[in-house]
């Protein structure tokens, strides 16, 4: 599975604040995963993320915005 640090991930299950979409810090081994909903970080192993992910919804705000300062500073 293609997952890239600043990706938003939705899983199938809910974290305890009832949030289902984690914005991926860390990618190795593990996944640091940041909830949306409450702030909160978590470590998991790879496995163990990859197989309770629903749906990749794309990249985060703050990835989308250095990547547009990338362009701009390669002009």
């Amino acid at each position: 599975m293609n997952v890239q640090v600043g990706d938003i991930l939705e899983m199938k299950k809910p974290h305890p604040c009832s949030s289902k979409t984690f914005e991926v810090l860390r990618v190795g081994m593990d996944f640091k995963i940041k909830c949306q909903g409450c702030g909160r970080e978590v470590m998991a192993a790879r496995s163990k993320i990859e197989k309770n992910i629903k749906k990749i919804n794309g990249v985060s705000p703050y990835k989308m915005q250095a990547q547009e300062k990338q362009k701009l500073g390669s002009d």
